[in-house]
Formats: C-alpha cells, structure tokens, sequence
C-alpha cells in the first residue's frame, strides 16, 4: 500500500510547506509479473507440437524385397474401433484372422506374443504391414502406430488395403 511519511512539524521560524514522500509498494506487481511469466512459459510449453516421426519410401511400383510370410504380421483396420490381425499370407495364415480392439490387451498383447514367436522361429523380427480401410478412422491408424512404438516394432509399413482383406473385413463384421 502507499505509505505517506512526514516528518515532525518544527516549532520557530518560518512555517514552510511540509514535504510528502509518497512511497508505493509494489509487491503485488511483482506477484502479478511472475504469475504472467509463469503463465507464458506454460503456455508455449503446451503449446508445441508433438508429432511423430514417420519416414515414407518414394512411390515406386516395384519391390525391392519380397517380405517372407512367415515374418509379415497384417493388421486390417475396420470400423468401430476394431481390427483383424493375422500373421503370414491371408490364403494362408500361419495365425488366423483374429478380431481385435487397441489397448494392452488387444492388439499390444497380440504384438508383444507374436514378435516373440516370429524372432524364436526365424531369429529375425517381424514386419508389420499396416492396412486401413475405407470405414476406419484416422485415430485407429494413430492408435496403431502408437502401439508399434510402445512394443518396439522396428519394421513397418502403412500399404493400401486389397480386395481379400476387404472380404474378410466384410465376413467378420466390421467393414
């Protein structure tokens, strides 16, 4: 708050016009100065964006590699939240189409079991092919590939859904 101090009023002589000195406090102003800096460094903290990282190969139309069956792991996203996985060819699987949801006891547990199985039978990784389909959202595909990281898949790749996958979409209900 303001103070105001003034000084004895002297007896004799001439009466002169006492001084003021006005003094303010500014405690509250540095409060206000530190809640603002506060408020600017979080804000700009939240405020940047967290992207992940996704490295895309050039479009080509032809493969450099095939990918072995007995290593490629396919999920086919659908509609409400669900998805099929399955592991080899679709014509035929070395693990049948299995309909599942994302979370730890979905598709991360999937994951986790059969990258084990893959890397003691081949000794190598798995290769997981990504397939969206027209009826699922983009959050799925996000939701995915968040699972890919969170299980440490190394290799993976989002391809374009075919006609098989569509069917058997179709066949378990969520396409």
């Amino acid at each position: 708050m303001a103070e105001l101090n003034s000084s004895a009023p002297k007896t004799g002589g001439a009466h002169k016009r006492k001084k003021i000195n006005a003094r303010v406090d500014l405690t509250a102003m540095v409060d206000l100065a530190f809640l603002l800096i506060t408020f600017f460094m979080l804000t700009t903290t939240l405020s940047k964006s967290k992207a992940m990282d996704l490295a895309m190969p050039d479009k080509t139309d032809e493969i450099s590699e095939p990918i072995p069956a007995s290593r490629s792991f396919t999920i086919c996203l659908g509609k409400n939240n669900q998805l099929v996985w399955y592991l080899g060819e679709l014509k035929n699987p070395e693990i049948a189409p299995t309909l599942s949801s994302f979370g730890k006891d979905g598709i991360r547990k999937a994951l986790l079991e059969t990258s084990k199985l893959v890397y003691d039978k081949t000794g190598k990784s798995m290769i997981v092919l990504v397939k969206p389909s027209n009826q699922s959202v983009y959050n799925n595909l996000v939701n995915t590939l968040d699972e890919l990281n969170i299980t440490h898949i190394p290799s993976y790749a989002i391809v374009d859904i075919d006609g098989s996958d569509t069917d058997m979409l179709k066949q378990k209900g969520i396409y």
